[in-house]
């Protein structure tokens, strides 16, 4: 089934007027000098796999202190939704680490408790991104390990490149593990970018994100 986008990117670019900074990366850990008042990032994604039909999907995070909230729609597997909490240990200055151990549950075409961890490294115009969850075995299926990680480098304070890898089944086929590129461009609080996995493949991957954070 074809999904559209419009409801989650009207969603947040109605939330993007309240925005004012920007943060590294859509997907990076928000735990860095993150302030008392509630911050906040939302993501769009628009999925568009050479095998398959294309569907977005979207991740929303709030954070107060320590404290990590986090839900996702059509991450896990289409027609799911999933929620977590957490609490992020941050800490450096010359080389900056955030971890973030999330616990939450999903609901919808896969369903169960999750648990998992969000990390981040940075070093002046390097940083390297993780993000993992576990899904124990459910109606019949296996556990599952997800997976996304970055590693990326900024020549200029605006555009970010890198490498990209992920770990899903929600595409099918036989192949789960998918490696590719990015390119990000960021302007004050707003991040587009463009990721391609398997280039040329049969299996390959092209997704187009929108990033706000406020």
């Amino acid at each position: 089934m074809r999904t559209s986008p419009l409801p989650l990117l009207a969603l947040f670019a109605a939330a993007a007027l309240r925005a004012q900074t920007p943060g590294p990366s859509p997907r990076l850990a928000s735990g860095w000098d993150t302030p008392d008042p509630w911050t906040y990032s939302a993501a769009a994604y628009w999925n568009m796999p050479r095998e398959g039909a294309s569907y977005a999907s979207g991740i929303f995070s709030a954070d107060h202190g320590q404290l990590h909230l986090e839900a996702r729609a059509n991450y896990e597997a289409m027609h799911s939704q999933s929620a977590f909490i957490g609490w992020t240990f941050s800490g450096g200055e010359k080389l900056r680490v955030s971890a973030t151990p999330i616990i939450g549950a999903v609901a919808g075409e896969a369903h169960g408790p999750i648990a998992g961890l969000e990390a981040s490294v940075a070093a002046g115009k390097l940083d390297y991104y993780l993000e993992a969850e576990y899904l124990p075995a459910h109606a019949g299926r296996s556990g599952y390990l997800y997976a996304w990680s970055e590693l990326a480098y900024r020549p200029v304070e605006w555009i970010r490149l890198g490498i990209v890898m992920q770990r899903t089944r929600i595409y099918g086929g036989d192949r789960d593990i998918r490696p590719g590129g990015l390119v990000q461009l960021t302007v004050r609080n707003c991040t587009a970018g463009v990721y391609w996995f398997n280039p040329g493949a049969e299996a390959q991957v092209v997704m187009l994100s929108l990033a706000f954070r406020f």
